[in-house]
């Protein structure tokens, strides 16, 4: 259980855990069947194939320091094809769990059912991904492919590159099928992805701080985005 902590270990077997109540139940309810399901509370999963372990046990499987009381084991997910929607967000070199977590929920919040990721960015299945998502990653779909190939093939859409210096994402009219291209935390995008972008926006600064959250950029972003064009429009 331990080592489906390490990437190699979930690619070789096709697995990942999820802990807690409610990210565990998110993803049964989103037709997720528990390869192995444990809890050292029964009554919160009375329906379905348990094994009740103690307290004590769920800390040697857990890898938090307050392992919680449930725990399960899924299989990935299988790659689909990318689905027609107006929206679709990529991602370039983003490395830390948190960030990629919440730029998950965020999609799951405003129906972006797509993500495009570069191949360094950091796993969808990292435990600690998992556990930002809050049971999200079973609705949004995660892709790793080679960015720049991939948006190289994809030129039928705006894809918008998200800058220090471009128009106003309050003045951008998103008004067609979009991919927007959201780039490493420190780094921003790298200079070939950009020079596959068609536009590239920004966030108007009005006081002082040197940059956003790569996380929170994307909500702002989004958000703005959905207004000017919600889904199915």
């Amino acid at each position: 259980m331990r080592q489906l902590a390490q990437k190699k270990q979930r690619d070789q077997h096709d697995l990942f855990v999820a802990e807690g109540h409610k990210v565990v139940q998110e993803f049964i309810n989103e037709k997720y069947e528990p390869y192995q399901l444990f809890t050292s509370n029964l009554s919160l999963f009375s329906s379905h194939q348990a094994i009740v372990v103690s307290q004590s046990e769920m800390k040697a499987m857990s890898a938090l320091k307050t392992p919680s009381d449930v725990l399960a084991v899924f299989a990935k997910a299988n790659e689909q094809s990318l689905l027609q929607s107006n929206l679709i967000l990529a991602l370039e070199s983003i490395q830390d769990p948190g960030n990629l977590g919440t730029i998950v929920r965020i999609c799951d919040w405003f129906g972006i059912q797509d993500v495009v990721c570069s191949l360094d960015t950091v796993d969808c299945y990292n435990p600690k991904v998992i556990r930002s998502t809050m049971g999200s990653l079973a609705r949004v779909q995660l892709l790793y492919k080679d960015l720049q190939e991939w948006l190289a093939g994809m030129q039928n859409r705006k894809i918008i590159a998200t800058t220090m210096a471009g128009q106003s994402v309050y003045e951008y009219a998103f008004d067609s099928p979009t991919i927007l291209v959201i780039g490493n935390e420190g780094r921003g995008l790298s200079k070939r992805v950009q020079e596959l972008t068609t536009d590239a926006i920004t966030i108007p600064r009005f006081g002082g701080a040197e940059s956003l959250n790569a996380a929170m950029a994307t909500g702002i972003i989004v958000a703005e985005a959905r207004r000017k064009n919600p889904i199915g429009k």
